[in-house]
């Protein structure tokens, strides 16, 4: 199944979406927001069921088409985001950079934040930032959408909590990061809103491509019409989303509608390119003595997206314009 939501308010309206995105039926009759779904999925997840059922069946008494532009983020706000950083690749190659090595609890205990939940943002969004000197990257990731989830939940029980499936534009400002960091009390204004796919998916409709703890499959990353990578999602994944989620709820519980993010997916194996340009610039120091890549500009298009093995988009497209933001006076 696939669910999308729509603007409208600050909650969005619930919709079902044909498997091959061309179709949308209004189910706020059902639920008026994702949200509220999740908040009572076991009873609310069987009729929207039913319902994308019949839309994928040509028997919609309702069906549109979907038109991406119109989807905000498949919660527009929620109660909890929280996004790793599981690929070691990464990891290593941004110390490997600047000459420092990578401690040994990254490979015990996973790496963690908790980001700003009250704005997300449609995978149509533009990326707003009001200095290019803040050096604007994107960061391409998987995330998975709970329910309830315990405190102190097992890694071998949390997967049963993964109800959705989606992709995030986690924006970064690379120059604002290190002083923040320097703090010593992590990102803040360095985290603009994050964007995320026009849909998100149950897992028991990615087939293969979904093992019950983790996404396989290309992410495929683009600026300006330009390949930056892709990356498989599986590949090098250190932590799958059962240890995040473990790890997320060890001190609390997690409200339903939270959001696990996986961090920037990142591969050793340097033909798969990157999913962000700081892993580039990264590589191009190591190899080149001096990164030669800008970080992204005015005008700039990033786009996001997964394929399956049809070639069909899973999730849709993430396809956004940096813009500058002129704020008020």
């Amino acid at each position: 199944m696939k669910i999308a939501s729509l603007k409208h308010g600050r909650d969005g309206r619930l919709v079902v979406v044909s498997d091959d995105l061309t179709l949308m039926w209004p189910s706020d009759d059902i639920a008026p927001t994702l949200q509220a779904a999740l908040d009572d999925w076991v009873n609310i997840s069987p009729r929207l069921a039913d319902r994308a059922a019949s839309l994928n069946a040509g028997k919609a008494a309702d069906a549109s088409p979907f038109d991406p532009a119109l989807c905000a983020a498949a919660l527009p706000r929620c109660y909890h985001w929280a996004d790793g950083s599981v690929y070691l690749n990464h990891m290593e190659l941004v110390r490997q950079a600047r000459g420092a090595t990578m401690p040994e609890s990254f490979l015990t205990d996973p790496l963690m934040y908790q980001g700003g939940s009250d704005s997300l943002i449609g995978a149509m969004d533009d990326i707003l930032a009001e200095d290019e000197a803040w050096d604007i990257d994107l960061e391409a990731e998987v995330a998975v959408i709970t329910d309830d989830v315990p405190m102190g939940v097992s890694v071998e029980a949390a997967p049963s909590h993964i109800k959705l499936v989606l992709l995030v534009n986690d924006v970064s400002l690379r120059n604002l990061i290190p002083g923040e960091l320097g703090k010593s009390f992590g990102f803040y204004q360095s985290k603009p809103s994050s964007a995320f796919s026009p849909v998100a998916v149950t897992p028991d409709a990615l087939g293969a491509a979904w093992d019950g703890r983790k996404m396989t499959g290309p992410v495929l990353t683009h600026v300006n019409g330009t390949k930056l990578g892709d990356p498989d999602a599986g590949d090098d994944m250190y932590f799958d989303f059962a240890q995040l989620i473990a790890h997320a709820a060890k001190t609390r519980p997690l409200c339903a509608g939270t959001i696990i993010g996986s961090g920037t997916i990142s591969n050793r194996d340097r033909s798969r390119g990157s999913c962000c340009i700081a892993e580039v610039r990264t590589i191009e120091t190591i190899e080149k003595g001096a990164p030669e890549t800008p970080f992204l500009q005015f005008g700039d298009r990033v786009r996001i997206e997964m394929l399956d093995s049809g070639g069909k988009s899973i999730f849709g497209a993430i396809d956004q314009k940096v813009v500058r933001y002129d704020p008020p006076r």
